[in-house]
């Protein structure tokens, strides 16, 4: 193992168990979480609809993926589900309020979804990825993280379409 590869591997360790204890605040209400219920009111509150359905799916990626990421199984893959959940919470929940974390601006979230695109990108460098022999192409890599920032973009018009169709029908 090389110097980089452990870098890599601080990175990966800290992106993923980061993520994983947001999830662990938003499942079991730890650390001063919210749990699921109170999460799935939040996700009514931010226009998602079915709010169940989000809250689970948010807090899962969170949870689940962050441990997976931490592991470095999956790599690429599950670096792309949390780049996803980051451009949700980047640009609904933050980005009206400005760069810094003290504002609750995107600098937090920023750094966890770049940080898990970088290590995504790489594929990770010590895990069970390696331990097992996968290994995606550079480019798939690359195209494994882009999607996750298209499917990111997409949960972002979730509130909006469903807010033109409740006033639309109303």
């Amino acid at each position: 193992m090389d110097t980089n590869d452990f870098s890599l591997f601080i990175l990966q360790l800290g992106i993923g168990l980061t993520f994983a204890a947001h999830g662990a605040q938003k499942v079991f209400g730890w650390w001063g979480g919210p749990g699921l219920l109170a999460w799935e009111g939040a996700m009514e509150h931010m226009g998602f609809r079915p709010a169940r359905f989000f809250a689970r799916a948010s807090a899962l990626i969170e949870l689940v993926a962050g441990l997976l990421l931490a592991a470095g199984l999956l790599t690429p893959v599950v670096a792309a589900a949390l780049v996803a959940q980051a451009v949700v919470i980047i640009f609904h929940v933050h980005w009206g309020n400005g760069f810094f974390n003290a504002r609750s601006g995107i600098e937090f979230p920023l750094l966890l979804g770049l940080g898990a695109a970088a290590v995504g990108l790489a594929g990770g460098a010590i895990g069970v990825d390696a331990l097992i022999g996968f290994a995606a192409e550079p480019s798939s890599r690359l195209a494994i993280v882009l999607g996750g920032i298209a499917a990111g973009l997409v949960a972002l018009a979730v509130p909006r379409l469903a807010s033109q169709r409740i006033t639309r029908t109303v």
